[in-house]
Order: structure tokens, then C-alpha cells, then sequence
């Protein structure tokens, strides 16, 4: 028995919290019974947490609903099989959601158990089933526990597999509902710490080898990343912006809504030029020694955003680290244009860090745009390997600056670089601390083969889910999906606050 494809898609979430992960994996569980995506492997890790399947489990557990609350740790009812379960870091927490050929559940529970045994296997551990306890145990200790639905012939849930999680939190409960038996992990079993990197790594070879499938991240090019293709609506602005001598973030950066932003009249203008003092591995706009700033730029794009009506005009630039007050001063005047030729447009603005100077940030914000744009980019971790002089940090400091200010704060990730599922979120979290009131999340693209390789690309229902959640977390706004950059349509996006 294996799953109906070939090719399974593989999501590393790293550690997010499991009512998170237990609602995307409904969500695709879902999509797959409608045939609207392939099989999925889901590899996490949980921060602690009890989880209950249908075979019962509060008479399992050791201490009070009250002592669980005062240390964090969530009881939850699942529609899984066994008993109470424990998860949390330190612990591979696999979900594959396949289609299987047939209603045969026992088989697919016991080739899952056969990829546990085959990991513990490449690992020196000589682990085994009991016929009368699911799991892989060690002696008389259990490793590996399993819990597993199936609805239409479509899994979720699946396995835990104890890397080196904290033993003391399984002395909460009654593991699995079996008494006289005991819990261990990999790291006990070796005697030394384990990266879970590798395991995870050798998880999804011993996968693939079980279930005879290709089990990789999606980096194929993908039906729903195709773009509007230009229009002849778009002529019109092409000769404006050539007219007037402007630049717009459209061309310079590849946008791939290009065809459908400008077949409606809407562009993005990108200030002082088309050169860039900066070179970040991921943006197609040239580095360069620019020219100096052209004095009636801020009068053309002005004569630009009235002649095309546009109702909220968006404004980005180059990095100008060359200018004393790295463009400030033009994004003021530029600003300041629009509003004495176009009063009751509103302007927004997605500016650099101008280097964390204060001098130039208050520029700006003295100039009051209606919102203040300032991307983040991408997760801390891969924030100082993508961007150039920037950092994450800084880039969290100028939100948390202009909030302070009262300014409407926006900012923007591109996924699909390597990041986890756990980073995003914590990366939302960091952004809604900073006051952050707008969000835009949208996939990397690889410009050219001069930038980054694309890692992965995010299936649109895990951007849906990016969306629902970060509203929960307190955004106002928030635009997510495959096309979606910082300036798509941002009129919109804006008006969402204040629904």
C-alpha cells in the first residue's frame, strides 16, 4: 500500500504551537479529500502540550487540569486514535496527509511504525513493535508513539518521535494510557545529544524509502504562481512613467503583477532613481553609484498619480546611503506634491532604514504619510545572509519608532527562502510588539539567476493560513498569497483598517 503520488510535498514547520498546526493540517487535510493539492508530509515540533485521542485520556492524567495551566501547558481533544499523549521540543512530530488506495488504516499505522524503526535503526538503536501496544519501544520503554485518523481515505495526524524532549513532562500523564511501562528517547538511548536537523533529515529518507515516494519541498514551478499576462490597458501608464522621466518598483524589481496593476491604472513610483547604493541577494534592482537626486521628480510624480486618478498613491525608493539624510528629504517634498496637487488622495510610503538615523526618520514622519511601509523582509535568521547593511533588529526599531509617532505601520515578508512555518509566526509576533498594524506575506521569486534560489514554494492555502492567523494575533490587515507584494493593492488593504 503507498499513497496515491509519487512526489509528497514536504512543509518543515520547526516549532509551532499545536492548535496552529492541528488547524493547517485540517485545512489541507481538506484540500487534499477535493483533490485541490497532492500528498503533504508536515514535520514539526511543539512548545509542551497534552493531547487527547478518542480512546479517552483525563483519567490519564497524574496531576490537575490547574497544575497544567500554571505551567503552560495546554490539554487539547483530538479526533486521532490512542489515548494521552505528550508532545513537546525536543520531540519529531510527523503529519502526513496521503491519499491512501484503500480503507486499510492498520497497514498505513504499521509502515509508519516501519519508518520510526528504520530511523532509530540508522541511528545504532535497536528498537521494536509489541503486538499489543502501538508504538516502537525500546525494551520496556516507548520512543515512538502513534495516533492516526483517516476521513475519505485521507490520514492526518501521525507519529512523535522522541529525539531529546523533557522526560519530566511525561511523568504528567499516564503515556498512552499503558501503566508499568515507561517513555525514553533517542539521546537517552545514545548516551549523546542529537541535532534534530539530522534526524529530521533521515525521518525523510526512511519516509520515502517505506512509503517509495519523493518526499521534497515544492521547488517545481507551480500552476498558481502563473501572473495576468500585460494587457494593451497597460500602454497608457508605460508612456506616463516614460514621459515624465520616472521609475516605478513594477519594472525595476520584475514584479510579476506588473501586467495586472497597470491594466488598471496603478503603479508604484520608486524615487531617486533606478540604482541602488545596496545589494540585497534577493532584489533585482541594480547596484550602482546613483545620480544625484532630480529635483523635479516629486512634481512629476505628483502630475503622474493625478493624471492616472489615483485615489492612494505608494511611493518606495532606492537605497540612497550616499545622501546625507539617504532620501528623506525627497520622500517629503514627494509626499508633500501629492497632497497640494491631490488633497484628498492618501499617500503611503515603503521606505529604508535610512541606517536607523532619527534625523531622517522624523523627515518623514513630519511629513505625516498615511502609512509608513517598512519591510522586515524575511526571518531573523536568514535576515543578515539576504540583506545588505540591513538588519532585522533595525528593521523592527524603525516600526517601533514610527508607531510611536502615530503613523499607521506596515511591513512585508517573502517566504520561500528556507524559512519555518515557527519562524513566520514568531516574526509576526515580533512585528505586532513593534506596533505593526499591516502585513503583506508573498513568495520569493527568483528575479534572475544572479539572485537566490527559490528554497520552496509555499502552497496558497499554507498562505491562507499565515493570514488567519496573524488577523488573530492583532493585525488589521493583512494581504497574503503567491503574487502578493508590498504595494498589491495596497488601497485596499489600507481601507481594511478602518472596517
Amino acid at each position: 500500500m503507498s499513497p496515491s503520488s509519487e512526489t509528497i510535498q514536504l512543509i518543515r514547520m520547526g516549532r509551532v504551537g499545536y492548535r496552529h498546526a492541528l488547524r493547517l493540517m485540517e485545512q489541507l487535510a481538506a484540500a487534499r479529500r477535493r483533490d485541490e493539492m497532492g500528498d503533504t508530509l508536515l514535520l514539526v515540533e511543539h512548545p509542551p502540550v497534552l493531547t487527547m485521542g478518542c480512546g479517552g485520556g483525563v483519567e490519564d492524567l497524574r496531576v490537575t487540569i490547574g497544575n497544567l495551566r500554571n505551567q503552560g501547558i495546554d490539554l487539547i481533544q483530538t479526533d486521532r486514535g490512542g489515548r494521552m499523549t505528550y508532545h513537546g521540543p525536543g520531540q519529531l512530530v510527523a503529519y502526513p496527509i496521503l491519499k491512501l488506495p484503500d480503507d486499510d488504516l492498520h497497514t498505513y499505522a504499521h509502515r509508519l511504525e516501519q519508518v520510526a524503526l528504520e530511523v532509530l535503526a540508522g541511528w545504532g538503536i535497536a528498537a521494536r513493535r509489541i503486538r499489543a501496544h502501538p508504538g516502537i519501544w525500546l525494551g520496556r520503554d516507548k520512543i515512538a508513539a502513534i495516533g492516526v485518523a483517516v476521513q475519505d481515505r485521507v490520514t492526518m495526524h501521525g507519529l512523535a518521535l522522541n529525539v531529546n524532549p523533557n522526560m519530566a513532562h511525561f511523568e504528567l500523564i499516564v503515556p498512552c494510557g499503558i501503566a508499568g511501562r515507561g517513555v525514553t528517547s533517542m539521546c537517552a538511548a545514545l548516551d549523546r545529544p542529537l541535532d534534530m536537523e539530522a534526524v529530521e533529515a533521515s525521518f525523510i529518507v526512511a519516509f520515502g524509502h517505506v512509503f517509495n515516494c519523493t518526499v521534497e519541498p515544492q521547488r517545481a514551478a507551480a500552476p498558481w504562481l502563473v501572473a495576468p499576462a500585460p494587457q494593451e490597458g497597460t500602454i497608457p501608464v508605460e508612456r506616463l512613467v516614460s514621459d515624465l522621466s520616472l521609475h516605478t518598483v513594477c519594472q525595476e524589481a520584475a514584479c510579476p503583477n506588473i501586467g495586472e496593476c497597470w491594466s488598471h491604472g496603478t503603479a508604484t513610483f520608486m524615487l531617486l532613481g533606478d540604482l541602488c547604493t545596496r545589494h540585497c541577494r534577493f532584489c533585482n534592482i541594480s547596484p550602482g553609484r546613483p545620480l544625484p537626486p532630480d529635483p523635479n521628480e516629486p512634481a512629476h510624480v505628483a502630475a503622474a498619480a493625478a493624471r492616472l486618478g489615483l485615489r492612494h498613491v505608494v511611493l518606495t525608493s532606492v537605497a540612497r546611503d550616499d545622501l546625507p539624510d539617504g532620501g528623506a528629504g525627497h520622500f517629503a517634498a514627494s509626499i508633500r506634491a501629492i497632497r497640494q496637487r491631490m488633497p484628498e488622495a492618501t499617500v503611503e510610503v515603503l521606505v529604508p532604514d535610512f541606517a536607523g538615523a532619527l534625523p531622517s526618520l522624523q523627515i518623514i514622519a513630519d511629513a505625516r504619510p498615511d502609512v509608513f511601509n517598512h519591510n522586515v523582509e524575511t526571518v531573523e535568521r536568514l535576515s543578515d545572509r539576504i540583506r545588505a547593511k540591513a538588519t532585522y533588529r533595525r528593521s523592527l526599531a524603525v516600526l517601533t519608532w514610527a508607531r510611536q509617532r502615530g503613523l499607521t505601520t506596515k511591513s512585508g515578508l517573502m517566504l520561500g527562502m528556507g524559512e519555518t512555518c515557527g519562524e513566520v509566526i514568531d516574526t509576526m509576533r515580533d512585528l505586532r510588539r513593534a506596533g505593526c498594524a499591516i502585513l503583506t506575506i508573498g513568495q520569493y521569486l527568483q528575479p534572475t539567476a544572479h539572485q537566490l534560489d527559490v528554497v520552496e514554494h509555499i502552497h496558497p492555502l499554507v498562505f491562507a493560513w499565515y493570514r488567519e492567523l496573524a488577523l488573530t494575533l492583532g493585525f488589521q490587515a493583512v494581504a497574503a498569497g503567491p503574487l502578493v507584494r508590498s504595494s498589491y493593492h495596497a488601497e485596499e488593504v489600507w481601507l481594511e483598517t478602518s472596517l
